[in-house]
């Protein structure tokens, strides 16, 4: 298998360095990812099922495409690229908020997306091992209950979507 290399970061998200994919897990050092939410015609949520060949979070269900940034790349790159190879899709995407890197989060600085999609898609095996629309109540839910079938980073996540939906939404 291919040595995966990332951008190391510093605070400010500025590259210092690159280093395998391991390593930098290994070591918690900062690093670069994106998420996307994949939302449907039905104002419906796409989430996938982590496969349980990934070494992180196996099982586990997720934002409905993620992935590093790889060394040299940048985030509006990567997350065409990880729509594209997880799901098989392309879609306009819109930049909702950036997350800072916290133990919680694996130390990555996280660029989250959005963007309106209704399928079908083409899972990559090795990534996904199913996947469901979810209304967003039902999501709602899980996250408040601190579901343990969910990643801790997509309940982070969607927090930070709800705060920023709310404080968008004229009063």
């Amino acid at each position: 298998m291919q040595t995966e290399y990332l951008d190391v970061v510093d605070e400010q998200d500025q590259v210092i360095s690159q280093r395998p994919r391991a390593e930098i897990h290994a070591t918690g050092l900062r690093h670069r990812a994106v998420h996307i939410l994949v939302f449907n015609d039905q104002n419906q949520l796409f989430l996938q099922k982590r496969s349980m060949k990934k070494d992180l979070n196996k099982g586990l269900w997720d934002t409905s495409a993620a992935g590093h940034v790889d060394a040299g790349e940048n985030y509006a790159s990567c997350a065409p690229r990880e729509l594209s190879e997880e799901l098989g899709i392309s879609a306009a995407l819109e930049s909702l908020f950036k997350l800072s890197p916290t133990p919680e989060l694996g130390m990555e600085f996280i660029q989250v997306y959005r963007c309106q999609h209704n399928g079908p898609f083409i899972f990559a095996e090795d990534e996904i091992d199913e996947g469901a629309w979810l209304d967003l109540q039902q999501v709602s839910e899980w996250v408040e209950k601190n579901d343990g079938r969910l990643t801790e980073t997509f309940r982070i996540i969607w927090t930070g979507y709800q705060q920023q939906v709310a404080s968008s939404t004229p009063s």
